[in-house]
């Protein structure tokens, strides 16, 4: 009865805020399913969205036609993923504790290994800025499927790695558990879950990649989060309820997409018009046209 109630206190609110995010008459859509657990989707430039099913070790492909195939087996335990401006895949390779950039033709190239001779904890998530500087968490989480007693880095951290490869620093070392990260497409702000905390935080981007004025953007955790033209910000598996939690650029809730799975990871937008919003969620891969594009639009 008590959840019940939060619900309708929910949708009473949402209500009272005005127009949401979802085009009219949308519905979800569940496009396939039975993966052992889904994550990291991202779009490139064609609409194409790629995810993995980490556990399986792979990264998949559902095409803008409505196709799935298999890009990468294996994958490094992939986790969150971006694309960058040349078409390259940046993946967090959770088995490895790198960071790896991989070319269209599959050419696996690895970005990050370690910091200050010890190994990372396992990259989780990651944001690539508009002039190529990448910024990722790397949480500690136990391996399902082993794990190393190599000497780790102290702390769990968000790291700066410059467009050129060559600086390499954490720039967050005072969160619980970072997990989810994204930025503005101007590259002025970035946005990072403390998931543990159960808090997302805003910051600004200096120019030599440097962050500061850290402002408390919402009192929700996230695990995977996206932001749309709107300024938008996309909070997964808030802890709060499950799903997709929608919140203004003020912080302000507007909308909630609800998803019938146990934990929803992740979200992206793609399609070749970029509004429709994909979300992994536990076993299966879900859909959902909304009445906004992505904050980066389709090239």
């Amino acid at each position: 009865m008590k959840t019940l109630f939060s619900a309708i206190l929910l949708l009473l609110a949402l209500a009272a805020v005005g127009e949401g995010v979802v085009a009219p008459d949308a519905k979800l859509e569940k496009l396939v399913g039975g993966f052992e657990f889904a994550e990291g989707p991202t779009c490139d430039a064609h609409g194409n969205l790629f995810f993995t099913d980490q556990p399986n070790d792979r990264i998949l492909e559902w095409s803008a036609d409505r196709k799935l195939s298999t890009f990468l087996q294996p994958a490094g335990r992939a986790n969150g993923m971006c694309f960058d401006a040349q078409g390259n895949l940046v993946v967090c390779a959770e088995a490895r504790n790198e960071l790896w950039r991989i070319a269209p033709d599959k050419t696996v190239t690895v970005l990050v290994t370690n910091f200050s001779s010890r190994i990372l904890n396992g990259p989780n998530d990651v944001w690539v800025s508009p002039g190529g500087a990448l910024y990722f968490t790397d949480p500690f989480y136990k391996r399902r499927w082993g794990d190393t007693n190599a000497v780790r880095v102290a702390g769990e951290n968000v790291y700066f790695l410059s467009a050129d490869g060559k600086t390499l620093r954490p720039v967050i070392t005072d969160f619980k558990k970072p997990n989810g990260i994204t930025g503005t497409p101007d590259g002025k702000k970035l946005f990072v879950a403390d998931i543990r905390a159960k808090k997302t935080w805003r910051y600004d981007i200096l120019p030599d990649g440097a962050l500061t004025n850290k402002t408390l953007f919402s009192a929700n955790g996230s695990d995977g989060m996206t932001m749309d033209a709107e300024g938008n910000l996309y909070l997964c598996a808030t802890g709060v309820t499950n799903g997709v939690s929608v919140f203004d650029p003020s912080g302000k809730q507007i909308d909630h997409i609800d998803v019938p799975e146990k934990w929803s990871a992740n979200v992206s937008f793609g399609g070749s018009d970029r509004r429709t919003l994909f979300i992994t969620a536990s076993e299966s891969l879900y859909s959902i046209r909304l009445r906004v594009r992505g904050a980066n639009p389709a090239k």
